[in-house]
């Protein structure tokens, strides 16, 4: 059967690699990117597939019902993978009703949409949501995140995405939504918004500014390549059972300070610049509020039911990542400087 799957947050970093993949791999399906165009999402993530047949971009935002309303009516929409988030928790610190507004109530209206809309056929539609392991609070020296572990929320983040887990199993628990959820670990990959780690650390390498570090840098995190991450979404998507939960992980803790220095060594052999170079330019700073020591999954149910594992290691998916970098700075300073935002104006505005 064509689908017609809103993807919501589709011009975002895991959202665009999302949207590429479903729009190539499935002709048959008709793929609507459904994003408010906040500072993070960038069309011009996806200049590749902007002119396919079978993709189609409507602006809207999850906290106005009205819009999510006009794109099912307009597109007839048959499933929705929700990856739309406020996603980064320094600003959830500072701001966290704006991340309570988009991550509950945004998606609480996008639940109310599909059920409307849906309400008459529910056995032929799909609701997925896709979460993070920050809800499952933090990890000790040992042990892993399973799809059975309690959440313990720490930030207004972590919290906010928590709470949009639970609205979600509560639909389907209450009004017999088809729904499945995914909790991934931290991802890396080309179209990062510089904001996070490793993006940060590449463009302030190219401009030998300070590197920047929390606390004492040995902060862990589970690194996920975004394309795998994407792979893992279509995998659920198709294969998962209906209610069930999916961790999606790379099996592949880092601390901090340790990417930190595999970056920086990458970075002075592919700039040219003699071992060490860039290392002096890491600087320790005050740690951040409620910081989680440690985050790690157990993606073994995703890989035992559904057959989907990571498909390349972190030292090769790093290369890459700073491969696509170093080939795309025109890109990394127009999201840098927020030029980006005038191109949705010039593609779909001045037409």
């Amino acid at each position: 059967m064509s689908k017609k799957i809103l993807i919501t947050g589709g011009a975002g970093f895991i959202g665009s690699h999302v949207v590429r993949l479903f729009v190539n791999q499935y002709p048959q399906y008709q793929i609507v990117n459904f994003d408010a165009l906040t500072y993070a999402g960038n069309l011009e993530n996806l200049r590749d597939v902007e002119t396919a047949s079978n993709y189609h971009f409507f602006k809207g935002d999850i906290t106005v019902p009205q819009e999510i309303e006009a794109a099912f009516q307009q597109y007839g929409i048959t499933d929705v993978i929700h990856l739309a988030a406020e996603s980064h928790v320094d600003r959830s610190i500072h701001s966290p009703v704006d991340f309570v507004m988009t991550n509950v109530v945004g998606t609480v209206h996008l639940l109310n949409v599909a059920k409307q809309f849906w309400a008459s056929d529910l056995e032929n539609h799909l609701f997925y949501h896709v979460s993070t392991d920050e809800v499952y609070g933090t990890l000790g020296e040992t042990g892993l995140f399973t799809e059975q572990t309690p959440y313990d929320p720490r930030s207004p983040y972590s919290a906010s995405k928590a709470s949009s887990d639970h609205f979600v199993r509560a639909y389907h628990e209450t009004y017999h939504l088809r729904t499945v959820v995914s909790n991934c670990s931290n991802n890396y990959g080309p179209f990062h918004f510089p904001e996070k780690l490793i993006p940060l650390m590449i463009r302030n390498i190219l401009h030998q500014q300070p590197l920047p570090v929390y606390g004492d840098g040995l902060y862990t995190r589970d690194w996920l390549f975004v394309k795998d991450h994407a792979r893992a979404i279509d995998t659920v998507f198709h294969k998962g059972i209906v209610g069930e939960t999916y961790n999606i992980g790379g099996f592949n803790e880092w601390k901090n300070i340790d990417i930190v220095h595999l970056v920086c060594g990458i970075m002075d052999e592919k700039l040219g610049r003699e071992k060490g170079t860039s290392q002096q330019l890491i600087r320790f700073v005050k740690d951040r509020p409620g910081h989680d020591r440690r985050y790690a999954i157990d993606a073994t149910k995703i890989n035992r039911e559904l057959g989907w594992k990571p498909s390349v290691t972190f030292e090769e998916g790093i290369v890459e990542t700073i491969d696509w970098y170093l080939a795309n700075q025109e890109w990394l300073e127009h999201v840098s400087s927020g030029a980006y935002q005038s191109y949705y104006e010039s593609m779909y505005q001045n037409r």
